[in-house]
């Protein structure tokens, strides 16, 4: 292991497509539907106020898909990279992969699936590990527990914390996302001037050819862990 190599700071920013090659069913498409579900019924504040008993069983059904599949190749390689560098992952997903995968520093941009949260203290969290969220399941002030999931509509309020890390990083890597949901999609473009940045997807957003990043168009599966060799070996 160089020193040079671990003194380098990888950020990776990832996305939806990260987390499909998994097999999660994600809401990226264009017909406006996750699960069959108007994103506007499930995952809005307002949906929350008209219909709590729906928006539950829509997050613990993803819940329990979550602890169905597993990490992929992408997200193993990313926490082996850690060996060589001083790696933080930035995603837009809420799901546990990259820890399960081995990532010791994970920052979830939208909120964690596997947490609820009280709806009279957003600092109250409660691991669920797996569980169901049903009404009638308080905090300890008494209000109901909600997914700890930033919904449309809703604040990102680790966007700063996450904006922090993007500018210190000497290596950036954006992984399976289409750079099209705002405000993550501008951490994207906070890489200092001299930081190598690369852009991994099946499908590379026309704005990253332009914007200086080397477009490996692949899956996260096959492209990272020659992505992660080639940074390990300081051949780049």
């Amino acid at each position: 292991m160089g020193s040079s190599n671990s003194q380098l700071h990888v950020v990776a920013l990832s996305g939806a497509g990260m987390s499909a090659e998994s097999g999660l069913k994600t809401f990226r498409g264009a017909d406006g539907l996750w699960e069959n579900h108007r994103v506007q019924d499930v995952a809005t504040p307002e949906a929350w106020e008209r219909d709590p008993e729906l928006v539950l069983r829509f997050y613990n059904e993803r819940r329990a898909q979550l602890y169905r599949v597993e990490p992929n190749a992408g997200h193993r390689a990313l926490a082996e990279l850690e060996r060589t560098h001083r790696v933080s992952i930035v995603t837009q997903n809420i799901d546990n992969l990259h820890e399960r995968a081995g990532s010791t520093s994970v920052l979830h941009l939208h909120g964690e699936l596997d947490l609820a949260r009280s709806t009279a203290d957003p600092d109250l969290l409660y691991p669920l590990e797996g569980r169901p969220i049903e009404l009638g399941d308080r905090c300890e002030r008494g209000s109901q527990l909600r997914p700890h999931v930033v919904w449309f509509g809703e604040d990102v309020p680790e966007l700063q914390r996450a904006a922090a890390l993007v500018e210190t990083a000497d290596v950036l890597i954006v992984v399976g996302t289409s750079l099209q949901v705002y405000p993550a999609a501008n951490l994207a473009y906070m890489a200092p001037p001299g930081a190598r940045k690369f852009v991994v997807d099946l499908e590379i957003p026309d704005s990253a050819g332009l914007q200086g990043f080397d477009c490996r168009e692949a899956a996260a599966g096959m492209a990272l862990p020659k992505l992660v060799g080639e940074l390990a070996e300081g051949e780049m």
